[in-house]
């Protein structure tokens, strides 16, 4: 049976969840075009601020989750979150190198400032609001859930490109980063209003630490191995994105050529966020690892497909593949991963969930992209400095990694079909 969630309930999953999606976006695509711009054009940079920002997400997680599910609640973590998140987004417009002596130094300070943004994000949005989602939702309605929010990250770098990508165009990042700043601020305001703490739903553990430990013994893992399955699918997937999404634009820019990019951009996240919508429906009813295997196929090939396409059009249909297959295989492993989280360890297993979405892949995935940078020698020379250039090879990395995922998931399918059996 179907459990039908309120309208206000909706409500607060679509504005939090787009507002932290906005912040998101800022800060894993044009954080990294703000650091190449404006202060030093050595992707070494961004590479080490992805992968310090994913530790501290992924710790604050764990802490804040913990914290959370101690005190009961989830609201004052979200609302003073979103706040404190709001406020250290639009400090990002002041950094510049005038501010400080050296590029170095500036850079060092971006790094800084994204790491201390992170925290706020992570508690607000990863330890609190994903916890709340959890407790809010079932089984029967997970899939379309997920479709929304996992939708609600293209929408986000849509409204960032079709109404504010001319502030980056024109180096007005402080107006940029002051405008969702603000959005944030207010989210964290509503949200106190909008929020109700459903106590009938959320467990107060006591022994949280404890459970936690419990969590990751071999006893556990055994007896739920389709919840293991699904971290190591969800750290493969967001691995795989991680690989070519930190240097995408950069390289749409210089590699491809495509100054005007916001058609090819418009047309990629609208379709695929629509198409994510309806694979989170679908994935209700069909099966949601069996919608994954779907998914995954068409991810990997529109990677290949991106690997050897130049032209607009093309390359158009490339990306609308792989960020279509990207959104709807996470919305069915992270609509799995939900079920199987443990009740009474809602908040405190989004640490462990952070792990493998977050800390490994944001690690991982950006030092092969800059490796294989790297080693291309491909760069160009402006001003006297040599700055790297992103090439295709990206996407063929991202697609080799999607091999073992759709094992995987086949494995975790006869995992389902054994436990049906007995």
């Amino acid at each position: 049976m179907k459990n039908k969630l309120s309208k206000r309930l909706w409500l607060s999953f679509i504005l939090i969840g787009l507002a932290g999606q906005l912040a998101w976006s800022i800060e894993n695509m044009y954080l990294n075009v703000f650091l190449y711009n404006t202060i030093i054009q050595n992707t070494s940079y961004i590479a080490s601020m992805v992968s310090l920002s994913a530790i501290t997400a992924t710790l604050t997680t764990f802490l804040m989750g913990i914290l959370s599910d101690k005190v009961g609640k989830r609201k004052a973590f979200i609302s003073f979150g979103y706040i404190l998140w709001g406020l250290s987004t639009a400090a990002f417009g002041f950094v510049n190198n005038n501010l400080v002596k050296t590029a170095t130094t500036a850079a060092a300070l971006v790094v800084a400032l994204d790491c201390l943004m992170t925290f706020f994000g992570s508690t607000a949005n990863d330890a609190a609001f994903n916890a709340y989602v959890t407790d809010q939702s079932d089984e029967s309605n997970r899939g379309k859930i997920e479709g929304v929010l996992s939708s609600l990250s293209l929408i986000s770098m849509l409204i960032i490109f079709g109404l504010f990508d001319g502030f980056t165009q024109r180096g007005e990042w402080k107006t940029f980063f002051a405008i969702f700043g603000i959005i944030n601020i207010a989210t964290g305001i509503l949200s106190l209003f909008l929020l109700k703490d459903d106590k009938s739903n959320i467990t107060k553990e006591s022994h949280v630490i404890k459970g936690v430990i419990s969590l990751l013994a071999i006893s556990e893992i055994k007896k739920n191995k389709t919840r293991y399955l699904d971290l190591i699918n969800i750290l493969l997937i967001s691995t795989s994105l991680q690989v070519f999404l930190p240097y995408l634009i950069i390289y749409i820019q210089e590699y491809l050529g495509f100054k005007d990019y916001a058609l090819m951009l418009a047309i990629v996240l609208t379709s695929a966020s629509v198409i994510s919508i309806l694979a989170g429906r679908f994935a209700d009813s069909f099966g949601k690892s069996k919608t994954a295997i779907i998914a995954i196929a068409v991810m990997f090939i529109g990677s290949i497909l991106m690997y050897f396409f130049r032209s607009y059009a093309l390359c158009t249909i490339a990306a609308l593949l792989v960020m279509s297959g990207y959104l709807a295989t996470v919305s069915c492993i992270n609509a799995n991963l939900r079920d199987t989280t443990p009740k009474n360890l809602t908040g405190s297993f989004q640490g462990i969930r952070m792990v493998f979405t977050v800390a490994i892949p944001m690690i991982i995935g950006p030092f092969i992209g800059n490796t294989l940078i790297k080693n291309s020698g491909r760069t160009y020379t402006e001003l006297g400095v040599i700055k790297d250039v992103p090439t295709p090879i990206l996407f063929l990395a991202a697609a080799f990694i999607l091999i073992p995922l759709c094992i995987l998931v086949c494995i975790r399918l006869k995992e389902e079909k054994n436990a049906s059996s007995k």
